[in-house]
């Protein structure tokens, strides 16, 4: 993998007056690799608007070694850019549309074969107003890639597309980075980041995470390695040397694997095991009762047949009726977690009330 660095974000946060929209944080992207930053879709149009010209508050970033923004424009050309509420032309074809910016970048192509990567051969001389939200999205692709930059930045890349365009989005961002580009994008949907790439980050208030996302053989093959040590050694030293760290989560072909500590609560819903962490919901294959013993030593608590919270996360217990009690979380829904009244003096004696 090579280490030339394409875009450096060195200690860099975004602040306005009393609202903190990401803390600073650190991060890197080298040639021909693919990340996406995963955040809140607000907090992601800042941080591409960031990325694309606008001050940050603090810290600095810098493009191909080259300060931003002050130097901007002396690289802005080797960046290709897919803004989620990106204007278009409409009166002109996506054939005039791809030329006109091949002409401002002042690059050569063959334009027909740009429009049949992303299937717009048929539609290249009609008006882009024509065109139905997936294919103008297609064509917002190929617009970022037709003078060949060596650094693409996608925000919202897939939101609301059709499956065809989101495969050809895929195909798109493996050839650029077979040639040597690199690409970032910026969603607010886990899903998409673990689609397009293994190396995916959460952006949050508390700065910037790298999650462990894995295929799931390989995530199989690190659980059997871990349990093949643990038999190697005596029971009270594997006790000692053997706990869970990673709680995984299945998207699409993808597992991720979350600290214990980021999950809110645990819920299963008709049968199913649903992870409850940031605002996102991911399913897992991991039943009720083997979490909560896998979890309790991470300061879960089984407060009801079908959940299992995290006590750091209880702001605190409500009481409706004699026989009627929930928990409220201190997250972004202030979620409403039942407990059960047979769980309420289990709750007092963990929590030493």
């Amino acid at each position: 993998m090579s280490q030339n660095p394409v875009l450096k974000i060195e200690n860099t946060g975004k602040v306005e007056g009393d609202k903190v929209w990401f803390r600073p944080f650190h991060f890197q992207l080298n040639q021909s690799e693919v990340a996406a930053i995963q955040c809140d879709h607000i907090v992601g149009r800042v941080l591409f608007n960031v990325l694309t010209g606008e001050e940050a508050g603090s810290g600095r970033m810098s493009y191909f070694d080259q300060s931003h923004p002050s130097e901007w424009k002396r690289y802005s050309h080797r960046i290709g850019w897919v803004s989620h509420e990106e204007g278009v032309y409409e009166r002109l074809t996506p054939y005039e549309y791809l030329r006109f910016f091949q002409q401002l970048y002042g690059r050569k192509g063959d334009i027909n074969e740009l429009l049949h990567k992303v299937n717009l051969s048929s539609r290249k001389s009609q008006r882009i107003k024509h065109l139905n939200y997936s294919e103008r999205k297609r064509l917002s692709f190929v617009k970022a890639l037709v003078h060949k930059p060596e650094l693409v930045i996608l925000e919202e890349p897939d939101q609301n597309i059709d499956l065809e365009s989101k495969v050809i989005l895929r195909e798109l961002i493996n050839e650029h980075t077979a040639e040597g580009g690199a690409a970032l994008v910026i969603t607010s949907n886990m899903e998409s980041a673990v689609i397009l790439t293994n190396d995916v980050y959460r952006l949050n208030e508390e700065g910037l995470k790298t999650m462990d996302v894995q295929e799931p053989d390989e995530a199989l093959a690190r659980d059997k390695h871990d349990v093949q040590e643990a038999e190697g050694l005596p029971e009270t030293e594997a006790s000692a040397h053997v706990q869970v760290e990673r709680i995984p989560a299945k998207v699409k072909e993808k597992m991720i694997l979350f600290d214990p500590t980021e999950i809110d609560y645990v819920e299963s819903v008709d049968g199913t095991v649903q992870l409850h962490v940031k605002g996102g919901v991911f399913p897992c294959t991991i039943t009720l009762q083997d979490l909560t013993e896998r979890l309790e030593p991470f300061g879960f608590f089984r407060c009801h047949r079908s959940y299992i919270v995290n006590l750091q996360k209880v702001r605190e217990v409500m009481t409706w009726t004699r026989n009627s009690y929930s928990l409220i979380l201190d997250d972004h829904h202030k979620s409403n977690i039942p407990l059960s009244k047979g769980k309420l003096q289990d709750l007092k004696q963990v929590l030493r009330m």
